[in-house]
C-alpha cells in the first residue's frame, strides 16, 4: 500500500468501482493520516459518547487527529476524560455560523491527508476510520461513505461505551436489532451497492463520510450558505467534480437520536427544497416554476465570439429562447483586449467585438471569457458548437435525452460542412481531470474510457422544420339560386309568415297556460 493513487488502477466505469480491491480490515499497515472533523452545537452526552468509540478506534493513533469545533454552544462544549490522544477543541470561526461553516472552520485546521466528517450524535465502531480510510490508499479521487441506524439516545457513560466499542461489541452496547435503518443503506443495497445508481451523491449525507483533504478543497468545502441539505449539495459538487462513491457497509455507526424526518417531515423536506433548486440543477422536480433564473443552470452553451456580430447574436438568442430556458451562454473571445483607454470610437479596431459585448453586458445569461475552462462545474451539461449553426428550439432537450438514455459523458454531433457541436457531462470532464488527462485528446480518451462517447447526426438534433400547412383550394361556387317569378315570391312568403304566425300563436298559448299554472 502507498499513499497516492495507484496509477496502474483500471478505469472505473460510471460509479462502479468493482475493479477495486481494498486491503481486509486489521491486515494492512496504513499510511495516510487522518482529520476528524466533528461539528458541534450543544448535545454533551453524545459528544461524549462519540469520542469514546473514536478513542477506541484500530487505526493507528498517531495517524488521526480528532477537531471538535463548537459552534456556539451555551454552555460551551468541554473535551471530556476519554478522547483521541490527538484531540482538540476549537471554537467555529466567528465570520459564520451553521454546520457547514464549522466543518470548513474545521477543515482549515486539519492536518490529516484524509478529512473525516464525522456527527456530534454518532457512535462509531472499532473499525470505522479503518474501514473508510483504506480506500483512499487504492485512489485519491474517492469518496467513501459509512453506515448507520438510527436509536434512541441510552442511559450510557462514555465508559461503557469505550470499554464495548474497543471489544468489538457495539451490538452488544446498543440494541441495533430494534434500529432504525437509514433510507441511505435502502439506496445502497438496491443499487448494489451504487455501483448501478445513476446519481450516487443522493446518498452521500454528511453523519459520516471521508475524502482526501486536496479533494475537499477542491470543490471549495461545504457551503455555508446552505443552512439544511449542506451535504447533498456538497455531494452535488463532489460528483460533478468526477469522485467515485463508495458505501462500506463494515464502517457501521449508530446515530443518537431519530431523524428530524420521523418529527416533521414536511417541514424537514420543505427547508431543504429551496437550498438545493438552486443548487442542484439535476433536481428537475424541484425546477418547475416557468421562466425563473436559477443561481446553478442546466446548460452551459459556449460559442465562439469572433464571428460576424448578427451571426453571434443569432446563436445567443437561439440559445437562450429555446424550450431549455435553464441555461447560460458563455462567449469566447479576447475581451481582456478591450480596454477602458481613450480610443477612436469609429475607428476602433476592435469595434465589432465591443459592439457585441455592449449588446450582452447587462444580460446576467451571457458571459464572456477568452477561453473555455476545464470544466463547468457546478454546471452539469456543456455544450459547444459554431454561431454559424444556431441551436434548434428543442436541439439542447434532445441531445442531453441521448445521454441520458445511455449514460454517455460525451455526444459528438456532426454537422456536415460547420464541422461538429459536442455536449459533456460535467462529472466525465471532472473524472478525466482526477485522472491526469490535461489535452482535449486526451480528456477525450478518458471519457470514452469512463463514460463513453456517444455520436449523432445532425437531423436527430437539428430536425427539419415541417413545411407549412398547403391552403386548401378554393371549393366550386354553388350556382345562383334560380330568380322566382314574382308571383311565386309573393306566394312563398305569404307561406312563410302564416307558418311563423302558426309558431308565434303557438308560444302565446303556452306561455298563457304557464302563467295561469303558475297562478
Amino acid at each position: 500500500m502507498t499513499g497516492g493513487a495507484a496509477a496502474d488502477l483500471p478505469p472505473i466505469r460510471h460509479n462502479d468501482y468493482s475493479p477495486l480491491d481494498p486491503p481486509a480490515l486489521g491486515a494492512w499497515d496504513p499510511e495516510l493520516s487522518v482529520s476528524v472533523i466533528i461539528p458541534a452545537r450543544g448535545g454533551q452526552h453524545r459528544l461524549d459518547l462519540a469520542l469514546a468509540s473514536l478513542a477506541a478506534q484500530t487505526y493507528p493513533d498517531h495517524l488521526m487527529e480528532v477537531i471538535v469545533v463548537d459552534d456556539g454552544s451555551e454552555p460551551p462544549l468541554r473535551l471530556p476524560e476519554i478522547v483521541p490522544r490527538h484531540t482538540r477543541l476549537v471554537p467555529t470561526d466567528p465570520s459564520g455560523w451553521g454546520i457547514a461553516h464549522a466543518v470548513n472552520t474545521g477543515a482549515a485546521l486539519a492536518g490529516g491527508r484524509i478529512i473525516q466528517r464525522l456527527d456530534a450524535d454518532m457512535v462509531v465502531c472499532r473499525e470505522h476510520i479503518e474501514a473508510l480510510a483504506r480506500w483512499h490508499h487504492l485512489a485519491g479521487y474517492l469518496v467513501a461513505i459509512g453506515a448507520k441506524k438510527f436509536v434512541e439516545e441510552p442511559s450510557l457513560t462514555a465508559a461503557q461505551v469505550h470499554d464495548g466499542v474497543r471489544a468489538g461489541r457495539l451490538e452488544a452496547v446498543f440494541d441495533l436489532a430494534g434500529a432504525l435503518p437509514s433510507s441511505t443503506e435502502q439506496t445502497i443495497s438496491r443499487t448494489n451497492g451504487l455501483r448501478a445508481s445513476r446519481n450516487p451523491y443522493h446518498v452521500c449525507t454528511g453523519p459520516t463520510v471521508s475524502m482526501r483533504r486536496e479533494i475537499f478543497r477542491a470543490v471549495g468545502g461545504v457551503d455555508a450558505e446552505v443552512l439544511r441539505g449542506e451535504d447533498t449539495e456538497f455531494a452535488y459538487r463532489l460528483a460533478a467534480h468526477g469522485v467515485v462513491f463508495i458505501p462500506d457497509m463494515k464502517a457501521q455507526a449508530v446515530h443518537l437520536g431519530l431523524p428530524a424526518q420521523r418529527r416533521d417531515r414536511q417541514r424537514a423536506v420543505r427547508v431543504v427544497a429551496p437550498y438545493l433548486a438552486h443548487r442542484v440543477p439535476l433536481r428537475r422536480d424541484l425546477r418547475k416554476d416557468r421562466g425563473r433564473h436559477w443561481l446553478v443552470p442546466y446548460v452551459e452553451v459556449v460559442l465562439g465570439a469572433e464571428g460576424p456580430e448578427e451571426q453571434v447574436r443569432e446563436a445567443v438568442g437561439a440559445a437562450l429562447d429555446g424550450s431549455l430556458g435553464d441555461v447560460v451562454v458563455t462567449l469566447v473571445a479576447p475581451w481582456s483586449k478591450l480596454s477602458a483607454e481613450r480610443r477612436p470610437v469609429l475607428d476602433d479596431p476592435l469595434f465589432d467585438l465591443r459592439l457585441l459585448r455592449e449588446h450582452f453586458a447587462h444580460d446576467e445569461r451571457v458571459r464572456f471569457a477568452d477561453e473555455v475552462s476545464a470544466t463547468p462545474a457546478p454546471i452539469p451539461f456543456r455544450y459547444t458548437g459554431p454561431a454559424s449553426v444556431p441551436l434548434g428550439r428543442d436541439s439542447l432537450e434532445r441531445m442531453i435525452a441521448a445521454m441520458q438514455d445511455d449514460r454517455s459523458g460525451m455526444l459528438v454531433v456532426d454537422l456536415g460542412a460547420d464541422g461538429e457541436a459536442t455536449l459533456e457531462r460535467t462529472e466525465a470532464l471532472g473524472r478525466a481531470r482526477l485522472l491526469g488527462a490535461d489535452d482535449d485528446a486526451a480528456v477525450a480518451a478518458a471519457v470514452r474510457a469512463t463514460h463513453g462517447v456517444r455520436r449523432g447526426a445532425r437531423p436527430e438534433f437539428w430536425p427539419a422544420e415541417a413545411a407549412p400547412p398547403v391552403p386548401p383550394s378554393p371549393r366550386p361556387q354553388a350556382p345562383a339560386p334560380e330568380r322566382k317569378s314574382a308571383p311565386q315570391a309573393a306566394r312563398q312568403g305569404t307561406g312563410q309568415a302564416r307558418r311563423h304566425q302558426a309558431r308565434g300563436g303557438w308560444s302565446t298559448l303556452l306561455g298563457r297556460l304557464r302563467t295561469s299554472l303558475r297562478n
